[in-house]
């Protein structure tokens, strides 16, 4: 069985932990489900697999009971840095590159993650433009805006992140200047009522994702996706990776890496095809691991490498909210793929030595060459 303790890892999709004010009003139970209902948070999350197992994870590395509850009390032990400093730790995180767009409000700043690891920002082009929505009111404005909020990026940032699939479905339509500016309008009009700046119109939306797709290819900056499985805000059948193929087989945006995120679960044998034939296609496992049990991770993990080139595939933690999901991310990740490698090694698929350097590739060495990261 192939040991991978040893590797540190390039975590190239997470986001940002809760502030501990915020922390005090949140079930943790809520940072181990896709559901929100109170129903599943207080309940059902409890009885799945991913919980138990999680549970068991952490009160072994961190000597607490394997509950809910004794982590609660440890965080009350230890404060809120400390647990967090002990897991990243364990983890063992050579650098982190952060989503900083969900739940902007209650999240410690990107700057403040660096004392875990190295950590580097993605601009989520959804958060930006509902931003935007909310400080200019003309539509030639705000397409400036937006450009120039891509273009004249921080050098923390690394990378672009489109969330569509949530909101209008990654079943992409032609840029519709036109019919962007008229939802531009509306929105603007409801926000200016005091709606919330929430952007999921289709026009505006698919407007959004191909002028982020020319800047992207024009800097050749990584541009990820999210794509499968997720929390009940998505519909699942448009959040399809094969839906994108209008956009892969756009010769001129090749110079911009896409990023499908989260396996495609459960599409991920569509994702790993699409990584194999378009070049510019790299296939993410995260979400997917730590979420499902270890015979689905495992299957997940094969089927990637069924067709996809392992030099397209990368990993990420997709964790949030608490530091307890980095940890038992970085873990399962690191255990599913030593499995499902050493398989690949006793089917004669790799040699040890070529399935060793697969690990390295895996955890971290496609993530610094995508991202050109100075590690």
């Amino acid at each position: 069985m192939l040991k991978l303790d040893h590797l540190t890892i390039v975590d190239h999709h997470a986001h940002n932990l809760l502030r501990p004010e915020a922390l005090n009003a949140f079930s943790l139970a809520a940072a181990f489900t896709e559901g929100y209902d109170a129903a599943i948070v207080s309940r059902h999350v409890r009885q799945t697999l991913f919980f138990k197992r999680s549970m068991r994870q952490l009160a072994e590395l961190l000597g607490c009971d394997p509950s809910l509850e004794g982590l609660q009390a440890l965080r009350d032990h230890l404060g809120h840095e400390a647990m967090a400093q002990r897991l990243f730790d364990a983890g063992g995180f050579a650098a982190l590159i952060l989503d900083d767009g969900f739940m902007p409000d209650r999240i410690m700043p990107t700057p403040w993650h660096a004392r875990f690891a190295p950590t580097f920002r993605l601009i989520r082009i959804e958060h930006l433009a509902a931003q935007l929505l909310e400080q200019v009111s003309a539509w030639e404005d705000f397409v400036d805006a937006f450009r120039a909020g891509l273009e004249q990026r921080d050098p923390s940032v690394v990378g672009f992140k489109s969330i569509v699939a949530y909101r209008t479905g990654l079943r992409l339509a032609p840029a519709d200047p036109s019919a962007a500016s008229r939802a531009f309008a509306e929105l603007r009009a409801a926000v200016v009522r005091g709606a919330p700046a929430r952007i999921a119109v289709k026009p505006l939306n698919d407007w959004l994702v191909w002028t982020t797709m020319e800047i992207a290819a024009r800097d050749a900056v990584p541009v990820q996706f999210h794509t499968g499985f997720g929390d009940p805000d998505l519909d699942l059948r448009e959040a399809n990776p094969l839906h994108l193929r209008p956009l892969l087989e756009r010769a001129d945006l090749r110079t911009a890496p896409v990023i499908l995120l989260h396996a495609g679960y459960p599409f991920t044998r569509e994702l790993g095809y699409l990584a194999a034939v378009y070049p510019n296609v790299y296939l993410d496992l995260g979400l997917a691991i730590p979420y499902l049990s270890r015979a689905g991770m495992e299957a997940v993990a094969s089927a990637a490498l069924e067709l996809a080139p392992i030099s397209k595939i990368l990993f990420s933690t997709d964790a949030h909210l608490i530091p307890e999901t980095f940890y038992v991310g970085a873990r399962c990740g690191r255990e599913v793929l030593a499995t499902v490698l050493t398989r690949c090694v006793a089917d004669g698929d790799l040699t040890l030595a070529e399935a060793e350097a697969a690990a390295s590739a895996l955890l971290r060495e496609n993530a610094i060459a995508l991202y050109a990261l100075s590690l």
